[in-house]
Order: structure tokens, then C-alpha cells, then sequence
């Protein structure tokens, strides 16, 4: 862990040893500022039973910048797009560096489990999740059965 700021060792020990139900966060061995990710989607959501994937990135400007992160899995969801970007408000300007990496993560496992149609990345899901949330429910769990399980 040579090179990284005491903040980041700490915070990468405690998702070790304190690790948050239904979340995973790996640093790689050869990047320990890039991370693999796994959330599991929450019961009584159309994810329930899958597991989705992302990377998250600490720039060199952590924690005055916020992470990067993507999810990998490819998903339904009105916050979140094709290509695996998430429109989540502290991973842009309510980011503030006393939010740590746990926190984030935390935060898109809220996210998936109360999809914010009225602020979308993805508007084809976010207007379905309005109009006809029943449909968009069942792409949702559609997307989660061919995509993020097994």
C-alpha cells in the first residue's frame, strides 16, 4: 500500500474488516486505487437475486474529488445508463470529503432499491418507470435475471 494516503489504507482495511451487508470492494493488486465492486440488489426490488458488478477509482485528487464509478453489469434503471454511469448527486457536486468510499457505495445500494425517475441518466427507463412503473419493473428484473445472475 505504498504510495496511497493514510485515508485510503484506513478506509480500504475497514471495508476488509467491517465489510457492509450485501457489498464487496476489492482494491486490484496492481491499481489499489481502482476497485471491483459487487452489490447485491436488495429483496422486494427488481434486482432482488442478482449481483451486479462495478468499478469504482479513487483520483489522485481523493478525497477533495469524488470516485469514479460505473457499474459493469448492465442494468434497467433511470439513474443509471448503457454505459454503466450513475446520476447519483454526491458522486458529482454534493460530493464532500468527508464522505468516504463505504458511504458511496452505500448510497448506490440505496439507489437501487429507490430508482429517482425524475432524475435520470437513463430517460427511456425513467419515462416508463412515470408512466407505466409495473413495465419498467419487470425490464428491471428481466435486465437481473439475464444479467446479474449466475
Amino acid at each position: 500500500m505504498a504510495g496511497l494516503s493514510v485515508r485510503i489504507v484506513k478506509e480500504t482495511e475497514k471495508l476488509h474488516t467491517d465489510p457492509v451487508p450485501g457489498i464487496t470492494a476489492t482494491p486490484f493488486e496492481d491499481n489499489l486505487r481502482h476497485f471491483n465492486v459487487t452489490i447485491e440488489g436488495a429483496e422486494e426490488t427488481p434486482y432482488a437475486g442478482g449481483i451486479f458488478r462495478l468499478e469504482l477509482f479513487l483520483p489522485a485528487e481523493y478525497p477533495m474529488a469524488p470516485p469514479k464509478v460505473r457499474f459493469i453489469t448492465k442494468m434497467y434503471h433511470p439513474n443509471i445508463n448503457r454505459l454503466g454511469l450513475i446520476c447519483l448527486d454526491i458522486l458529482k457536486d454534493k460530493w464532500s470529503p468527508a464522505l468516504q468510499i463505504r458511504t458511496v457505495l452505500l448510497s448506490i445500494q440505496a439507489l437501487l432499491a429507490a430508482p429517482n425517475p425524475d432524475d435520470p441518466l437513463n430517460n427511456e427507463a425513467a419515462e416508463l418507470w412515470k408512466s407505466d412503473e409495473a413495465e419498467a419493473v419487470r425490464i428491471a428484473a428481466d435486465y437481473t435475471r439475464r444479467f446479474a445472475t449466475g
